[in-house]
């Protein structure tokens, strides 16, 4: 993960968080001293991105070579030993609670953080020679999912200090309510496997994520072309590339069984059902030119539309 990918990956970031305070900025459903809270804590927002900047020093944990359980055993010694050390001092901010090597990406609300390791930054999520528009599309919606966390329903219980109090009005609890509820009735609909269907409830929260996440990397994606419009490549837009590389990220395979463990126990939905994301997006029926009798379309009345 060289400095000019975390340079490109950096810049993409700040573009994100651009978007989302614009949208925060904009909503109608919002009340405005909501707002003002939403943006302070936005402002406080901390992301990491790559790899920490001052690495831990693991020069006192003893590796040896043909010793797999005591190796085991040092490193868990060795971790609760650090934990240890940790009480009653400060906390540390620049801590990171995944390591650089780990394929995926976490919000800690308490932090008022987001964390996105260097091996989540590579294809198919990210590619820093790639054209920008895929990448908006892959690793751009995952950091805007990522974002919104601090600014749904779990998230709305934290500060831009992480302190656990809710800074919503019982007005904006409401109106998310009708669309999150919306949300959930369109996930229930949904039945990968004969029989069984997406329970909407279950999948609600990184539903949320994922309308909120592509909505803002979108803009986000605009944003960045400083109002020059996109280059045609193969014959495709720069709209059409942004939603193939939101379908890229998720093109999955499962047998039935392991799709089956999914839709009781996963509180993320299937990767064709997250792909389908973007049946709420206006500019995606512009894009591809779905109309009404296309199985991916939904009437506009339908669309849910949150952030």
């Amino acid at each position: 993960f060289p400095p000019e990918a975390k340079a490109t990956a950096d810049q993409l970031v700040k573009n994100v968080i651009a978007a989302m305070g614009d949208r925060l900025r904009n909503l109608a459903w919002m009340a405005p001293e909501t707002k003002t809270k939403a943006l302070a804590k936005l402002a406080a927002f901390t992301p990491k991105i790559g790899y920490p900047d001052k690495w831990r020093d693991y020069s006192a944990l003893q590796i040896q070579r043909g010793d797999l359980v005591g190796n085991v055993a040092r490193a868990n010694a060795f971790e609760y030993d650090r934990d240890l050390r940790k009480l009653d001092q400060p906390i540390d901010r620049a801590e990171w609670f995944m390591t650089p090597m780990t394929i995926n990406a976490y919000a800690n609300p308490t932090m008022n953080e987001v964390v996105f390791p260097a091996a989540i930054l590579q294809p198919p999520f990210f590619d820093p020679k790639a054209d920008p528009a895929v990448n908006y599309g892959g690793i751009g919606a995952v950091i805007g999912h990522e974002i919104s966390h601090h600014f749904d329903d779990q998230g709305r219980k934290y500060d831009l200090n992480g302190k656990l109090t809710d800074w919503w009005t019982p007005q904006d609890v409401a109106r998310f309510k009708v669309f999150t509820d919306a949300l959930v009735k369109q996930y229930d609909a949904y039945e990968p496997l004969p029989g069984q269907h997406i329970q909407g409830g279950l999948t609600l929260g990184e539903n949320i994520a994922d309308l909120a996440g592509l909505t803002v990397a979108y803009d986000a994606y605009h944003k960045s072309l400083g109002g020059k419009p996109a280059p045609i490549i193969d014959g495709t837009t720069g709209d059409q590339r942004f939603y193939y590389g939101w379908a890229g990220v998720w093109r999955t395979k499962f047998r039935d069984a392991a799709l089956q463990q999914t839709l009781l126990s996963d509180p993320h939905s299937p990767g064709h059902q997250r792909v389908l994301t973007v049946r709420n997006l206006d500019p995606w029926y512009a894009a591809f030119g779905a109309k009404p009798g296309e199985a991916s379309y939904l009437a506009p009345a339908n669309r849910v539309r949150i952030w």
